[in-house]
Formats: C-alpha cells, sequence, structure tokens
C-alpha cells in the first residue's frame, strides 16, 4: 500500500544490482511513493546486474559512475539534477565490497592493497559523495541521506573481516557530516545497520546462512529483510523524520540489544557436549 510519503520528491540511488538488492527495493518503494530518481552503478556492475531493466520499470535513467571517483560522481550529480530538474531531497549509498572476503583472505593476513581499496569503496566513497554534494550544493533543506551498515561495526563477527573496519569508517563519516549537513542546510546523515541479508553482494560473507540462522533465533522480532529495510529507508526519506540525524539506525528485528534469546539457548544447548 503506497501513502505518497515522497511525493514530489527527488533522489539518487546507488548500488541497485538485481532483485535481491536492498537498493532495487528501496527504488521500487521510493516510485510507489510518489518520488522520481536516477539510479547509478559502475560499468561492470550495469553491464552484468539487471538494473536498465529497473530504470524502465521505474520511468528514469542509469548514470553510470565509479563512486570512488570524484569526476564520475560530478558528473552523476550534474546529470541528475539536469534530469530531475533541480536539486535532490535524498540519496541512498548502498556499496560494500571487499576483495579480502572475496580472495578469502583472512583478517590476520589480509593484503593491504585489497584493504585500501575496500575502505576506499565502502566507506571512503561515502565521503566522497557528500564532500562533491556539498560543493555543487545538490540536496535541498531538509533532505536526507542514508548509507547501509552493518552491526559489525561495533561487535566482531567471525567472518565480517575488514568489512567491519570500513562500517565503523562509513558510520563516522556520517556523524562528521552530519554535523555540518545539520547546521547549514538541515539536511540529515544517517546509517542503517541491517539484520544480515542474502543479498548478492551479502552472500559473499563467510557462513551467511549460518549467520542467519542465529540472528533469526536471537532476535524477538527476527531477521528484517529486505522489503522491509526498504520501507525504513522510505520513512527516512520521509518529511516525517526531519530530526533524526547523526545517528547510527539498527533495523535488526532487536538484534543489537539482544544477549541471549530461549530460541538461541535451546539450540545451543543441543550440541552442548560436542568437541568440535
Amino acid at each position: 500500500m503506497a501513502y505518497n510519503l515522497l511525493k514530489g520528491k527527488k533522489g539518487i540511488i546507488f548500488g541497485a544490482l538485481d532483485e535481491k538488492s536492498i537498493a532495487w527495493k528501496v527504488a521500487q518503494r521510493a516510485q510507489e511513493e510518489g518520488a522520481t530518481f536516477t539510479l547509478t552503478n559502475t560499468l561492470s556492475s550495469i553491464r552484468f546486474g539487471g538494473i536498465e531493466d529497473l530504470a524502465k520499470n521505474c520511468n528514469t535513467i542509469v548514470i553510470p559512475a565509479d563512486a570512488t571517483s570524484i569526476p564520475d560522481l560530478e558528473n552523476l550529480i550534474d546529470k541528475s539534477m539536469e534530469f530531475l530538474g533541480g536539486k535532490v531531497d535524498f540519496i541512498l549509498h548502498s556499496i560494500g565490497m571487499s576483495l579480502n572476503v572475496r580472495k578469502k583472505r583472512v583478517y590476520n593476513d589480509l593484503d593491504y592493497n585489497y584493504l585500501n581499496k575496500t575502505l576506499d569503496i565502502s566507506a571512503i566513497s561515502f565521503h566522497k559523495l557528500l564532500q562533491v554534494a556539498h560543493k555543487k550544493d545538490a540536496i535541498n533543506d531538509w533532505g536526507s541521506v542514508l548509507a547501509l551498515s552493518y552491526i559489525a561495526a561495533q561487535r566482531t563477527l567471525f567472518g565480517y573481516n575488514d568489512m567491519a573496519d570500513a562500517k565503523a569508517l562509513l558510520e563516522s563519516i556520517a556523524r562528521s557530516f552530519g554535523y555540518i549537513y545539520g547546521r547549514e542546510k538541515k539536511i540529515r546523515i544517517n546509517t542503517i545497520s541491517q539484520s544480515p541479508t542474502p543479498t548478492t553482494a551479502g552472500s559473499g560473507i563467510k557462513d551467511l546462512v549460518g549467520l542467519m540462522d542465529f540472528t533469526e533465533r536471537m532476535s524477538p522480532l527476527g531477521n528484517a529483510t529486505a522489503d522491509e529495510c526498504a520501507d525504513y529507508s522510505i520513512m527516512m526519506f520521509s518529511d516525517f523524520t526531519r530530526k533524526v540525524t547523526m545517528q547510527n539506525l539498527f533495523h535488526d528485528g532487536g538484534f543489537s540489544s539482544m544477549g541471549m534469546s530461549q530460541k538461541a539457548m535451546h539450540q545451543y544447548e543441543k550440541g552442548i557436549d560436542c568437541k568440535c
């Protein structure tokens, strides 16, 4: 059901790859709620994903951009404002990648060149985006910018590797830029810490199925789905959250506040005598 929460609003959505992507779901919900927006991803992602089909269904365009490239971001913002007829009201940063994870390099044996790429793609790209948008005065007053994070920024989770460092940096950038944007333009900058989600990118996390089973048992409300994250994102883009900024917002069914649940304890007790 649509409520016209974003009627008349304009935006830019980063990171839609396929129907599993949270960014894909956000784009669909944004259109349902009355928004117009542009879509962006890297050339390789555009080539191998289905973003062109999404753009067609949303009556919009895809503007290729490497989010680590300042010239690409400048071109993206210029072309988005040209297509949309002015400044934007919301931006979604849904970008993350670790070559160390892909190459199965464990945390105590990182390739530092890979680490630099992890940080640049997954976190520093957010700083670059916000800096370019600030210099171009590209976001309307009371606008909203979101980036997708994960609880590994605060807690150690087996297998999340150097992406945890990237998410911690991402959240710090949101707070630092949140102050600047807030004091100058009343623009809010937040991150959403989502439940583990079986997106194409998220599937690279070690033992994702086991992790999702654990968080499902631990969370009083269960894991939040990609569709539910899209709903939350729409609310954060709407005028109903105009005074929420510089926050990392847990969207995880309560997992982030739990120590042990009854379901998780029962599962643990089944294997308590295991010597593995």
